[in-house]
């Protein structure tokens, strides 16, 4: 398609769910969400977290208090923004974020495990306003279409807050799971949490081309929250094989990735998974990643025995230094053309240097 040919996104359903087609478990996570939730509730949550985490580092959440209007708001500004000519949406492109890492990227401009992706997207994160750039790389103003889509900006800064608050509540839930005080992340790792937020738009997969929209991966930070539309397309790879993750009304699927990993040894995997959109129609998802503060270092906690072997082969327990470092060496390898052009590097680092 040429610029300004998108077709209309579309956001109808479509999908019928079975429960054959539903392996992974579904937890309402209220008890961890309302003030005056019963110990039994939490326990029963937790537990169930708890066995979720370890069997496949994948589950949906329902009773999570994010509003439905505010959802419906963001996801009508969004499709918004994906239907504008390239050249528009190219006004707050990636390369004018500078080392914030926010805006806009088109089609095929991201990479996994060195090929291009099926999707275009924007970048965001923590509004901070006040951020030197020369201080920390990934941190600063996001980039909005505020003369386009005057309506996107404030949906997702609006979208942010309460995430954020559901990813506390989440993790809360995941240290009693490993028998951990309530508030251990919110009191050390996620103090002040490195909060990325993405909005991809998957044009349909044509037939025989091979194309992933994102290829196999796993997720770098602590915790995922993934708010899909009404159009399937992930897949997860669980201990039995790849399955099918459709969206299902009024949830979220959550997912745990590397330094949970670590932290837990590998009782707690992240798990690979990849996106590839067979609905044939537009399809949009909205990822929330909820990691550990920039200057946190993850060690693994003490008790941690171990899980199954990641599949990559990769000894996360090996990796030594702060989540920073961390996550340098993984966006870098995602734009690599635009990490050297804005020099995306830890403060002290040599010109041009980018860590594995």
């Amino acid at each position: 398609m040429g610029k300004g040919e998108r077709k209309k996104v579309s956001n109808q359903q479509g999908f019928c769910f079975g429960i054959s087609q539903m392996p992974l478990p579904i937890i309402d996570v209220s008890a961890l969400v309302v003030p005056d939730a019963s110990p039994e509730a939490k326990t029963a949550t937790y537990q169930a977290i708890a066995s979720a985490c370890e069997e496949n580092g994948f589950f949906y959440i329902s009773g999570h208090g994010v509003p439905q209007a505010l959802v419906d708001r963001m996801d009508a500004a969004a499709r918004a923004f994906f239907e504008l000519p390239v050249e528009k949406k190219m006004e707050i492109s990636m390369a004018r974020g500078g080392r914030a890492w926010r805006g806009f990227f088109p089609l095929h401009g991201e990479l996994t495990s060195g090929k291009p992706d099926n999707k275009e997207g924007i970048y965001f994160g923590s509004e901070d306003v006040d951020a030197v750039e020369s201080i920390r790389p990934l941190r600063g103003r996001n980039l909005f279409p505020t003369d386009s889509v005057p309506e996107l900006g404030p949906a997702v800064l609006a979208y942010l807050d309460v995430v954020t608050t559901l990813a506390h509540a989440v993790m809360g839930g995941i240290a009693l799971s490993l028998g951990l005080a309530e508030d251990y992340f919110a009191s050390s790792y996620t103090r002040d949490p490195t909060v990325l937020f993405r909005i991809f738009h998957y044009p349909p997969a044509r037939e025989g081309d091979g194309e992933w929209g994102v290829g196999e991966h796993t997720d770098y930070g602590l915790l995922t929250l993934l708010l899909q539309d009404g159009n399937e397309g992930l897949q997860v790879h669980t201990q039995q094989g790849w399955i099918d993750a459709p969206p299902i009304k009024g949830t979220f699927v959550c997912n745990i990735g590397d330094m949970l990993d670590k932290l837990t040894g590998g009782l707690y995997r992240s798990t690979p998974h990849r996106v590839r959109n067979v609905s044939g129609r537009e399809r949009l998802s909205f990822p929330f990643f909820f990691d550990p503060g920039w200057d946190s270092e993850v060690p693994p906690l003490p008790y941690s025995e171990g899980g199954r072997k990641r599949w990559d082969g990769q000894d996360l327990r090996a990796f030594n230094g702060t989540y920073g470092k961390y996550l340098l060496g993984k966006v870098s390898k995602v734009f690599p053309q635009l990490s050297d052009e804005v020099a995306l590097k830890e403060p002290g680092a040599g010109v041009g240097s980018i860590y594995d």
